[in-house]
């Protein structure tokens, strides 16, 4: 919110528009995908020291880079850092033991995967400069020296406003206002449902995996051992045989299904689980950019009764009011590129879930096919 005019490089600068009355962050660039993969057990100092190294790969060039889950942190440390009104998706949770088991690199690696699609899917961090690093450097005194820079950066926190340019006409306050109180309401609401959710994806994941698999095969077991019982004598009727093999089969079937069960979270709950995760992770970072926004209004109050006391000149109110409609106008944009997305996500999530919970039947049905009538 201060006074100091700043040369700002035209890169670093970001546009805030109105289409169709809805204000939104201008995006001006090619759109573009980046896939996390191949991870990847590394080490250093001649092998004293291992970490797991994921490759990262834009599609506007396709060119290779390695990074560390240590590099994620920086750079999100660096993202909170610079954009306060922007919340920053959530990287997955630190994890000592069990870090090199191969199903735990594997859900890293999905949950790198959703933080990366998020970042490449904003119109102003797809295109910040120590995210533009982080994705294309592959050099390694270049990625110390960008690093370096990054760290430096001046344009962080208050002083990015600077960088932003607004519609030149006033904010409309009324429909601010009812923004920032749908979106305080929303946020009440949904951060409960989406953590339930999350619970229950979890309890989900590890029932298939557990309970679920185990009753499955237990009962294929006890079919099976029935099979066996009988298969040591052959009485000499007809059919003898074939009702054998239809207990081995019907046991072998429930065992099949188990494993099913064991693997299916992989396919539905976890992805599931993943959106939900950066979901949380957004949702909890939304009361802050609101009360950022409130002391910039609360400021703004107190400039005006200063000037209303012949404390501050008129030219100096009228540049706080215009500072605080950048930040006005920056929360409005963000709010609702974070409503268009999110429903997009859940959607999307949601169609997943469901076309692999019908797969998961299909499967079984086939199945069960197997088992003779």
């Amino acid at each position: 919110m201060g006074t100091i005019t700043r040369v700002i490089p035209e890169n670093e600068k970001v546009r805030i528009i109105e289409v169709n009355n809805v204000v939104c962050w201008e995006s001006n660039h090619q759109s573009y995908i980046c896939v996390v993969a191949s991870p990847k057990k590394e080490s250093k100092l001649k092998g004293l020291k291992s970490f797991i190294a994921y490759q990262l790969t834009p599609s506007f060039n396709n060119i290779q880079v390695s990074r560390r889950y240590k590099h994620f942190d920086w750079l999100h440390e660096r993202l909170e850092e610079k954009f306060s009104l922007i919340p920053i998706p959530p990287l997955p949770d630190k994890q000592i033991s069990g870090r090199y088991e191969e199903q735990f690199i594997e859900h890293r690696k999905n949950q790198l995967q959703a933080f990366v699609d998020c970042v490449c899917k904003h119109p102003v961090l797809s295109r910040c400069a120590v995210w533009e690093h982080f994705i294309t450097c592959t050099d390694e005194k270049l990625w110390k020296s960008g690093k370096r820079k990054a760290e430096k950066d001046e344009l962080i926190g208050d002083n990015y406003f600077h960088a932003i340019e607004t519609p030149e006409k006033s904010i409309n306050h009324y429909t601010l206002e009812q923004e920032i109180l749908s979106c305080s309401r929303f946020v009440q609401n949904m951060d409960g449902a989406v953590k339930h959710l999350m619970e229950t994806s979890l309890d989900q994941s590890k029932k298939h995996q557990g309970p679920y698999k185990r009753e499955f095969q237990k009962v294929g077991h006890a079919f099976y051992a029935l099979g066996q019982a009988m298969s040591i004598e052959q009485p000499k009727y007809t059919g003898h045989e074939n009702l054998v093999t239809a207990i081995k089969t019907t046991g072998d079937s429930y065992i099949a299904i188990g494993l099913l069960f064991e693997e299916q979270p992989k396919l539905d709950w976890e992805p599931l689980g993943d959106m939900l995760h950066v979901y949380k992770g957004i949702l909890a970072s939304l009361p802050e950019m609101l009360t950022f926004h409130k002391r910039a209004i609360q400021t703004k109050k107190d400039c005006e009764k200063l000037a209303f006391d012949q404390k501050m000149t008129a030219n100096a109110l009228e540049g706080v009011t215009k500072r605080t409609d950048v930040v006005s106008y920056a929360l409005l944009a963000e709010i609702n590129h974070f409503q268009n997305e999110r429903a997009e996500e859940v959607s999307k999530s949601l169609k997943n879930f469901l076309t692999q919970q019908v797969n998961f039947y299909k499967k079984v049905k086939e199945i069960t096919k197997v088992c003779p009538s």
